[in-house]
This record gives C-alpha cells, structure tokens and sequence, in this order.
C-alpha cells in the first residue's frame, strides 16, 4: 500500500507553469524521424474563447518540407485530459478554405474542429502525428493553448469532511483516511485540484498541498468511486511525529482560478 507520510516537512508539491503566447515558431517537437518535415510550427497556441456563432477552431502545422509526407493527424485532449475527437483528425494541405487551409501544396496542412461551451477551461493538448511515404507513423510535436469556455464561472464548494480517525495514539505507525466532497456548478470536469495544508501544533506549516484523489484507488488513497467528487488521500502517522493538536486546512481550486470555501479539521496525535 502506498501512503502519503505526515511528517514536518514531508509534503511536495509541482507547480507546472505553461506559458502561451500567439502563433509562433515551434521549438518542442516530439521527435525528427526525416529531416524532409521538420516542424516549423503550430496552431493554435493562444487563449481561445467559445464562440456560440463560429465554434471552429483551425488546427494547424507546417513542416520546412513536406516531400516525405504520405499524411498528418491529430489528437485533441481537453484541460481533464479527456481526448474530444473519437477518430483521428485529419490535417490537410490542398488550399481549401472549408479546411483552414489557404494555400495547396505549401507545406502547411490544417482542418477544423469545433468546441462546446460543456467542455471544461484551462489548458488543452494537440498531439500531432505524421504517416511518411513508408508508411511509418509517429508523433512530431505536442501544441498547447487555452480554452475559455464563456460561461460564468462559479466557484466550486466543499463539504463533508472526514479525518478518521482524528485522534490517534501513536506508538508505531497509524494510517488516517482523510476525505472531502467536492461541488462545481460548473460540473466535476473543471474541478482543476482538491487538497488541504497541515499547520503543525505550533501553528507552523510548510504551505505545501497534499493533492487528493477522485480515482476509485482504494489501496492507495482511500478512494472508494472514481468521478462522484469525493475526494480521498491517505496519510501515515509515526512515532517520530510531533505530538499535539494538527489543523487539516482543505480547499480546492478550479480550471478558472477560483478557489472554493474553506474547511479547517483538527488531528489529534498522542
């Protein structure tokens, strides 16, 4: 079983930052398998907000060469890593503008594809693949921009809060379930983090957020159902810990940035 161990300054947290600007040169290519397509660059890679008139998007890449090309797809992977497309998207060079494309033959191939104001905000993937004249398949680069889905967006809210147990007398090793219902207006799909930070018994604390889980992985987080918005991790308890009163502060953050209302629980460890 794998636990999260409690102890003074036994949390980590990633902040992965992503930064997104217009179309530009793309300098993350996957991998260059022919030097005849190398990438040159991909769209888009701006913020993008839905539009109830025109819900298309021009997805797009452009190769230094396409002379080794047999055809080019793609992928598109929403901000909860949900894939949107159920076949793959094929990009195409032949000038047509019902394709987003303007000029035939030029090396850039595109297409269109259309967003819904249900799909969740923040950062989508586009996974780009091309087919040379091999027939030899593979993934050449990875795009990213951000999706604004125009709806009012309402902060999530927590409830139902479970430390158990939250007084524990230590003497070897204790695990303590902890668990939070989560509620978004917006539905769980722009539910972005649920976590909660430990203040020591001397109301110290490292600021780091212990990420929860919504996964159904009972053996290592306590998770009994994944996607019903209970959220669950499971910590350890040792001897070496400080003794006294410990406040679980838990909180959790949407894909738009807002945070939800918070609840503080007290752990007791003798």
């Amino acid at each position: 079983m794998k636990i999260k161990m409690l102890k003074l300054a036994a949390f980590n947290f990633i902040l992965a930052f992503i930064l997104l600007g217009c179309e530009q040169e793309f300098d993350n290519v996957i991998e260059i398998y022919n030097p005849d397509y190398q990438v040159k660059l991909v769209s888009p890679s701006d913020s993008i907000q839905y539009n109830p008139v025109d819900s298309l998007i021009t997805i797009r890449i452009a190769f230094n060469s396409p002379s080794n090309i047999q055809s080019v797809f793609c992928d598109v992977y929403a901000a909860d890593n949900a894939k949107l497309n159920s076949s793959p998207i094929s990009l195409l060079d032949n000038g047509k503008l019902v394709n987003g494309d303007d000029v035939n033959g030029d090396g850039s191939f595109a297409n269109k594809f259309p967003l819904s104001e249900f799909y969740p905000n923040g950062i989508y993937n586009i996974k780009y693949f091309v087919t040379d004249k091999s027939n030899s398949t593979n993934q050449v680069a990875l795009g990213t921009f951000k999706f604004d889905n125009g709806q009012t967006n309402i902060a999530p809210v927590i409830s139902d809060d479970i430390v158990d147990p939250d007084t524990a007398i230590v003497a070897g090793t204790t695990v303590i379930l902890t668990s939070i219902k989560t509620f978004d207006q917006n539905g769980l799909s722009d539910i972005d983090k649920v976590y909660f930070l430990v203040y020591r018994p001397d109301g110290t604390t490292n600021n780091s957020q212990n990420l929860m889980f919504d996964d159904g992985n009972l053996t290592e987080h306590g998770d009994l159902s994944s996607g019903d918005g209970i959220y669950s991790l499971l910590i350890q308890i040792t001897s070496t810990n400080q003794k006294g009163t410990y406040r679980l502060e838990f909180q959790a953050k949407d894909r738009g940035g807002k945070l939800s209302n918070i609840i503080n629980h007290s752990l007791l460890i003798q």
